[in-house]
């Protein structure tokens, strides 16, 4: 029976290797492993390879090394396999790595250029707010001009009563007797 540690929440350990390689440098091995499986031209010479192999194993009987069912060509391709797939596998988790930190850093600018916008939000609005009791010129124009109304129709009541007066004989610089 295995013995469990106390906190099963977490896989047991494996074994640890004591000597040290740079991780960071086998990642970007495996990239450019993976970038190169990648490409037409690994496509192409593998093509090419893979038939010129053939070739000589059914064609040249003294060069046979490898016949009919080219069981040693197998073995190239799942070794090729082998180690390929997991290169592929990190160069993918180490992309992934990459893409998240990114997609935490786009986060935080959308949270800044939020706050950013929501900030000049409010200060437009109070800057409206501000503005609302401000006069314009628009204002004080039609102001005077109300002003103007007014005191030309009260000239002209004065005059129309001082018109009045004078037909009657009332002079306002002579006060009327008590």
């Amino acid at each position: 029976m295995a013995r469990r540690g106390p906190d099963l929440s977490r896989p047991r350990r494996g074994l640890e290797w004591s000597g040290f390689y740079d991780p960071d440098a086998f990642g970007r091995f495996s990239e450019g492993i993976a970038r190169f499986l990648g490409t037409g031209r690994f496509l192409v010479g593998q093509t090419v390879a893979v038939a010129v192999w053939i070739a000589v194993n059914v064609a040249a009987v003294s060069l046979r090394w490898d016949p009919y069912p080219f069981i040693l060509l197998n073995l190239v391709f799942s070794t090729q396999a082998a180690y390929a797939a997991p290169l592929i596998l990190l160069a993918q988790n180490r992309q992934d790595d990459r893409d998240r930190r990114q997609a935490e850093l786009d986060r935080e600018v959308n949270q800044r250029t939020q706050a950013d916008t929501e900030y000049l939000a409010r200060e437009l609005a109070s800057v409206r707010i501000a503005l609302a009791d401000v006069v314009t010129a628009a204002d004080l124009r039609d102001a005077v001009d109300r002003v103007t109304t007014v005191l030309e129709g009260l000239g002209e009541r004065m005059g129309a009563l001082e018109d009045r007066d004078a037909a009657a004989g009332f002079d306002p610089e002579d006060p009327p007797a008590v």
